[in-house]
């Protein structure tokens, strides 16, 4: 130690020292009254608390402990001790007390501006924190599979702008198995597609039960049939979607289920059913149509013309997926009653509602409700559930 060196305490060494008075080792030091022997910089043993920040603070905003007591609701007393407490925290003195007011030291002054923005961070994840918990509010990520977004999205977007204003719905059309993989990471919070999923780590909220219809040309032998029975799929040059696309394997469920034991030609395929009533309307087969898509996909299209199926229809049916325990389940839950109101206009068979089926059942875990192949809702095919 130099033999001008004042003692410092273990963590200064004789290179920093100078003499001390009305300054503090380097020349920008706070300047310190009379008898404050600030303590050394602790190893970060302790941290300042949020009471500690909001008193320093309203003292630096109001330059008046009364002041800045009563503007956070804090006897006087306990503010002061609350502003010594961090300066012993910190090792600096931030203010300069005297009779008439309250100064803040160089120190004060440079980290008044840091402790303002703790405090803002802070607010903002309470504000945050209760923008969660407050239901339809923030961001929700819905993932939608192609045969239903068309359909079903006029519907869900309005009851979204109507109902819940501060909703951010964002939607991604997916196939169903990339939908699973984001809602499994995280990159989604909720589903709308055909289930069931054999997923067992997914709880399926059922919305309501379709039938398909046969979509044939104009000129076709069964165009306009309303008592057709699922037989005559068997010798039917059937169009379906390209691989990927779980209506597609319902419609080779389906045509199991009749009895075509021969499979479906795979020569023609389309990636949408846009396309695929296109190449019906050119005389290149027949295809199956969820009752949703019809008037869209052949209400424009005089060449088109469709057949219903005797009862029981085949069928899908159609649910909002969630992960099993997420945080939003409630909120979710509710969605999807609302859901189940809004779309009643739609030609589906609503959940809950008469002669609806099983899909008014409380929301069960995917795995528990089978993985399809066999008698869907209605008698139909319920979907393999594999894209």
């Amino acid at each position: 130690m130099s033999e001008r060196s004042p003692s410092y305490g273990p963590s200064h060494g004789a290179a920093n020292g100078s003499s001390y008075g009305s300054s503090y080792g380097a020349a920008n030091a706070p300047s310190y009254g009379a008898g404050y022997a600030p303590a050394a910089p602790a190893a970060r043993a302790k941290q300042p608390s949020l009471a500690q920040l909001r008193a320093f603070a309203a003292v630096a905003e109001h330059l008046h402990f009364r002041d800045a007591a009563a503007a956070i609701g804090m006897s006087q007393p306990a503010l002061s001790g609350a502003v010594s407490a961090l300066e012993e925290v910190l090792g600096v003195q931030l203010v300069e007390r005297t009779t008439r007011k309250v100064l803040l030291s160089p120190a004060g002054e440079r980290l008044a501006g840091r402790a303002a923005a703790v405090l803002g961070a802070v607010g903002a994840l309470l504000d945050e924190a209760e923008a969660v918990r407050a239901p339809f509010t923030g961001t929700l990520r819905l993932g939608v599979i192609p045969t239903v977004a068309p359909y079903l999205l006029p519907a869900v977007l309005r009851l979204a702008g109507e109902s819940y204003p501060e909703l951010d719905l964002q939607v991604h059309e997916e196939q169903t198995a990339s939908l699973l993989d984001g809602l499994a990471a995280g990159r989604l919070d909720l589903l709308l597609l055909a289930v069931p999923l054999g997923q067992p780590a997914v709880t399926e909220l059922p919305l309501f039960d379709e039938d398909f219809v046969l979509v044939t040309p104009g000129a076709h032998p069964l165009a306009g049939r309303r008592d057709l029975p699922r037989e005559e799929l068997r010798g039917l040059p059937l169009l379906l979607l390209d691989e990927g696309h779980c209506l597609r394997d319902q419609a080779l469920d389906i045509c199991r289920e009749a009895g075509r034991t021969d499979g479906v030609p795979g020569t023609t395929t389309a990636a949408g059913l846009s396309t695929l009533v296109q190449l019906v309307a050119g005389g290149l087969g027949v295809t199956l149509l969820p009752r949703t898509a019809v008037q869209v996909e052949t209400g424009r299209n005089a060449r088109l013309a469709t057949a219903d199926f005797t009862a029981p229809a085949p069928a899908r049916r159609i649910a909002l997926a969630m992960r099993t325990g997420a945080a939003r389940a409630e909120e979710f839950t509710e969605l999807a009653g609302a859901l189940r109101t809004a779309l009643r206009e739609l030609p589906v068979r609503v959940a809950g509602a008469p002669g609806a089926g099983p899909g008014g059942a409380p929301a069960v875990p995917a795995a528990r409700q089978g993985t399809g192949g066999g008698a869907g809702p209605s008698g139909g095919s319920g979907g393999s559930g594999s894209s």
